[in-house]
């Protein structure tokens, strides 16, 4: 298969690229570090192609994904891996921008990405989308405002486009995972502060990129009439906890 898998310089979308091209898929992998994009090539060798890309730039995916096919063919499953938190502020105190730069990410650069798909997935009969959505999305906590909303997004719409697809070999899926480590997520979310990054994973065995990428396997590994809608991934030390009730003092 060709799979074209995005945000593939770190975390969940390097550990997915590996994984699929050590399974002897030819893999895209796209991103905005073009340099990045060259080292991870030289390592992975020929099957894997990078391209660079900002999906935010509903141009340049439409263009870049257009390229990609007539230059390395029909893309055979899409990863919609990039995504970023940013902040950890309640609503009232938190950056407008980085509102934005959320919802333009993982809300707009999905969708733009998915669209420039499906089509020939369509036509052809087959196709795999898997979407990174996030327990945030399902389960809300203080500070997660925007980020949860985005990745509620992520689960509807992947569901959504199940429902226009029915009959059609053209599968989605939806991973949400919980606590992840290892990736530069929190430190993206606290803008570099790695400090404050780590004591998020202080005491715990969250789960790992490369649990992702094991989890991306056995899906297109699947038959082809089998469709998993949603997967609910949670380190041991996780699980969801009850409402949150303010009482008066």
């Amino acid at each position: 298969m060709h799979i074209l898998v995005t945000g593939a310089t770190a975390g969940f979308g390097l550990a997915i690229a590996k994984a699929l091209v050590a399974d002897g898929h030819k893999v895209t992998g796209t991103g905005r570090r073009a340099e990045r994009l060259a080292q991870i090539a030289a390592e992975l060798g020929p099957r894997f192609i990078g391209r660079e890309l900002d999906v935010t730039q509903r141009g340049a995916v439409q263009n870049v994904f257009a390229e990609i096919e007539e230059e390395v063919g029909p893309i055979d499953g899409l990863v919609n891996n990039a995504g970023l938190a940013l902040g950890l502020d309640s609503a009232d105190k938190a950056s407008l921008d980085d509102w934005d730069d959320m919802i333009d990410t993982n809300i707009k650069g999905l969708v733009y990405c998915t669209h420039a798909v499906l089509k020939g997935m369509v036509a052809r009969d087959r196709g795999w989308i898997v979407n990174l959505g996030s327990t945030a999305g399902t389960y809300p906590y203080p500070g997660g405002n925007v980020y949860g909303a985005t990745k509620a997004f992520v689960h509807q719409f992947s569901l959504n486009l199940r429902a226009d697809l029915v009959g059609k070999n053209v599968r989605v899926c939806s991973i949400e995972p919980g606590l992840c480590g290892g990736t530069e997520f929190s430190t993206t979310r606290f803008k570099g502060d790695s400090a404050q990054a780590d004591k998020v994973y202080e005491g715990t065995d969250p789960i790992t990129a490369d649990d992702l990428a094991n989890t991306v396997r056995w899906l297109i590994s699947l038959p082809e009439h089998v469709n998993i809608n949603a997967i609910e991934m949670m380190p041991t030390c996780q699980a969801p906890g009850p409402l949150a009730v303010k009482r008066r003092v």
